[in-house]
């Protein structure tokens, strides 16, 4: 191969993986029907570029939803396996917000990529483990009493669903929304909960409607 046929496969790789990050951005924030030339215009690339690496909407989505997935699998693993407990475990799977939100948006939210994914095999490998995987978490937290008995993974999955998506906006981005949602969403399964929340209460006059 060629210096300059190196160049290009490398430019090539760089422009899709600009725009597997954009959209997968962009899917987490407003879910997929985000307009393609907006996910060009974030990526840096001509909308011409995007259509080479990918022909389609369809496409776009399996790429973000395979590696959206495949990213929240590793670092499932990677917790489960480094953290103290399980529960600690849970609580850093939590904290991976950006994947978790593509994730959540494009198999849980979106009817429309879970109408175009449900026969993606690849996709289905990776979701299907990464449910193991919290199927294993969430029975050990339970052994080791730090979570209720009364729920499952599937209980679990849903309040990720739930805070994922996208709130209110809200006028200062330091009120920590999203984490005080998580901490009470994880309090909610502890067998005992009581965890202090972060930063300070949010009124309605913090939020901005319509």
């Amino acid at each position: 191969m060629t210096a300059s046929e190196t160049r290009l496969r490398a430019d090539a790789q760089r422009n899709r993986d600009q725009i597997v990050a954009a959209a997968r951005e962009m899917f987490a924030a407003a879910g997929p029907d985000v307009p393609m030339e907006e996910i060009a215009r974030a990526a840096a690339v001509g909308v011409g570029t995007l259509y080479r690496r990918f022909p389609d909407r369809e496409a776009l989505i399996r790429a973000v939803a395979r590696e959206s997935f495949a990213e929240v699998l590793a670092d499932a693993r990677a917790a489960a396996a480094e953290e103290p407990t399980a529960w600690d475990a849970l609580v850093r799977l939590v904290g991976r917000s950006h994947q978790l939100q593509a994730s959540v948006q494009l198999a849980l939210v979106s009817e429309r990529a879970r109408n175009i994914l449900e026969d993606d095999p690849q996709t289905a490998a990776f979701r299907d483990a990464l449910m193991a995987e919290l199927d294993a978490i969430v029975e050990a937290a339970q052994a080791e009493g730090a979570i209720r008995a009364d729920v499952g993974s599937g209980d679990v999955a849903i309040l990720f669903s739930l805070v994922l998506r996208q709130p209110p906006a809200v006028v200062d981005p330091e009120m920590l929304a999203f984490e005080r949602a998580a901490v009470l969403m994880l309090d909610g399964l502890r067998s005992r909960p009581g965890t202090p929340l972060p930063g300070r209460p949010i009124t309605g006059e913090d939020l901005r409607f319509g």
